[in-house]
């Protein structure tokens, strides 16, 4: 089996990447998806727990320069850039200088998504964001997810076809294919070539009443295997060989004491026990 396990920045809330990239190689893992600066808590509504020292690949060169090195060290690659998204509020031509620091640290490929209103400007945005991720040397993803423009796996189709043939992938994420109407059938059907990457969690197949979707998605998911998405079926469905990062985010545990660490090698054993 190919080892294609990576870890997701959602699942440690922000570990700086020194002690991540050397944290994944020793639970076997071979990526993990990379972002510029720390999970930004405060906003998703823990203003008071920080975990970590502050930290920044975008204006630390030091930092970035022994990223390098424990990647080199060990084999963990960025496998996923994340922290790009078209919006009202910015022109994603504003990213330039982070995509260069992503390239220079090896970023195999970039995701975004798009909160963006107006489709048309989505598809602009994305296919100037494609041209230049690849300009770059990496390859380029488009994620849906049910709180976003492109909101389900037929609109991230029409977005790539849009943007071009060969010129982006879709990311695969568990819990906003299922909880879209998307099944293990419509994986089946895709083209590989389509996929570019996948995200592995586990989560409850109806919504916790209450609970806002953004909330959910990015603070309390679940153990792959510990909820109800048919998550054997779904991997076997994906390419044997689609690198896939276990993104579950539990952030009450961790802050009721969790340790990332543990959290983490609880997930990969979970992951590994479904065939990932």
């Amino acid at each position: 089996m190919t080892n294609r396990l990576g870890i997701e920045n959602l699942t440690h809330m922000g570990m700086p990447p020194v002690e991540l990239v050397k944290c994944v190689a020793e639970l076997g893992c071979v990526g993990i998806s990379g972002a510029l600066t720390p999970m930004p808590l405060a906003s998703f509504g823990y203003p008071d727990f920080h975990p970590y020292p502050t930290w920044s690949l975008a204006e630390d060169a030091n930092l970035r320069r022994e990223m390098k090195a424990a990647m080199a060290d060990t084999g963990v690659k960025i496998e996923l850039g994340e922290g790009f998204r078209a919006g009202a509020d910015r022109d994603v031509a504003d990213y330039a200088a982070g995509l260069d620091i992503m390239a220079d640290l090896g970023a195999v490929r970039i995701n975004a998504v798009s909160m963006e209103p107006s489709l048309e400007r989505t598809y602009d945005q994305l296919a100037q964001l494609a041209d230049m991720v690849i300009a770059r040397g990496m390859l380029f993803t488009i994620e849906f997810a049910p709180m976003n423009t492109i909101n389900n796996l037929a609109s991230a189709l029409d977005a790539i076809a849009h943007i071009g043939q060969g010129r982006a992938r879709v990311l695969i994420d568990a819990m906003h294919t299922f909880r879209s109407g998307g099944t293990v059938a419509d994986i089946a059907g895709l083209d590989p070539d389509v996929i570019g990457y996948a995200q592995l969690c586990d989560a409850p197949m109806i919504a916790p009443e209450g609970v806002p979707y953004f909330k959910e998605a990015t603070c309390g998911r679940m153990v792959p295997g510990t909820g109800e998405f048919p998550l054997a079926e779904w991997i076997a469905a994906l390419p044997a060989d689609l690198p896939m990062g276990i993104e579950v985010p539990m952030l009450d545990a961790m802050v009721a004491g969790l340790s990332p660490r543990e959290h983490m090698t609880n997930v990969v054993k979970a992951a590994r026990e479904l065939g990932a």
